[in-house]
C-alpha cells in the first residue's frame, strides 16, 4: 500500500511571524519548499502545512479568503503523546503569541485543548488513552 502523505494549505498575513509562532513550539520548516511566498511546517514524514502569504494562497482559488476572525474554515486537530505534551504545546502556543480558545476538555479517556495561532486557525491538541483506542 501506498503510503499517503497530506499537505494542508494555510493562508497567512505575516510569514515571518507564522514561521516564528512555530519555531517557538519546536517545529523546523523544510527549506526545500519555503521561500518568500511560502513556508512548509514540518509535523512528520506525512503530514506537512504549507503557510502561504494571503496573496500566493490566493492564486490557487478564485473563492474568497475568510476572515478568521469572524469566520471558521477548518479545525485542526493534532495528537500528542501525553496530557502532559498537550499541556506543553499549549502553553507554549499560548506564550508564543497564541490564544486558547476554550477550556481543556477531559473525557477520561481522551483529553484535548484548543488554541488559535496567530492568523486564527484553530488547533486542537488531543491524546487519547491507546487502550481505550485498541477498544
Amino acid at each position: 500500500m501506498t503510503k499517503q502523505m497530506i499537505f494542508v494549505n494555510l493562508p497567512v498575513s505575516d510569514l515571518d511571524r507564522a514561521k516564528k509562532f512555530w519555531t517557538d513550539l519546536g517545529y523546523e520548516f523544510n527549506p526545500q519548499f519555503t521561500d518568500e511566498n511560502a513556508a512548509c511546517l514540518v509535523f512528520s514524514d506525512a503530514i506537512y502545512v504549507m503557510l502561504l502569504r494571503n496573496e500566493f494562497f490566493g492564486t490557487f482559488t478564485d473563492k474568497q479568503i475568510i476572515d478568521t476572525a469572524k469566520s471558521t474554515e477548518v479545525l485542526l486537530a493534532l495528537s500528542a503523546e501525553s496530557r502532559e505534551a498537550v499541556d506543553a504545546l499549549v502553553d507554549k502556543a499560548v506564550a508564543a503569541g497564541g490564544r486558547e480558545t476554550r477550556d481543556p476538555m477531559d473525557y477520561g479517556q481522551m483529553y484535548q485543548r484548543v488554541f488559535e495561532d496567530p492568523d486564527g486557525h484553530n488547533w486542537e491538541i488531543m491524546w487519547m488513552d491507546p487502550a481505550a483506542v485498541r477498544g
